[in-house]
């Protein structure tokens, strides 16, 4: 199979579930899917011959690598993905099929999924309040946001009016 024509991916370290991953991730989010599965020509530290060793998927348009390279390295929260949501519905959508499907809720938009990735569920009002002109208007809104777990637009909204 040739080497596929992306500048770069992100090789995410799995501990023996990196398809598990993929195809989850494929049927959470749209423009995602899994493009190939590649087993091992030989035995590794971590497997054998014809295991799983490497899942090439891709992520809301963006190319990423599964490795299942063993239980050595697991995740955690210096790096994680920000999802940009336009309704609630779209914010309940993605935090709901991270949290219910063994994951965790964490704060403040921070979400963990059952492989240990982070995940933060962003509304872009969110961003655009907390980053806008008006500076009490982005405290307020701020403040709200740092008493919520799955971030709640309608009282964004509020915060940001005063």
């Amino acid at each position: 199979m040739p080497i596929p024509k992306i500048p770069m991916a992100t090789c995410l370290w799995f501990d023996k579930n990196a398809e598990e991953a993929a195809r989850f991730y494929a049927t959470t989010f749209p423009n995602s899917h899994v493009t190939a599965v590649h087993k091992s020509p030989a035995d590794y530290p971590n497997g054998t011959a014809g295991d799983v060793l490497t899942v090439d998927f891709t992520v809301l348009g963006q190319p990423f690598v599964g490795l299942n390279g063993g239980p050595e390295c697991i995740f955690n929260q210096a790096v994680s993905f920000q999802v940009f949501t336009d309704t609630q519905e779209e914010t309940d959508r993605y935090w709901d099929a991270i949290v219910n499907n063994g994951g965790q809720a964490i704060a403040c938009s921070w979400c963990k999924d059952k492989f240990g990735l982070s995940w933060q569920i962003v509304p872009r009002v969110l961003i655009e309040a907390m980053t806008g002109a008006d500076k009490p208007a982005a405290k307020r809104v701020m403040e709200a946001m740092m008493e919520m777990v799955k971030i709640d637009i309608a009282k964004i909204e509020a915060a940001r009016r005063g």
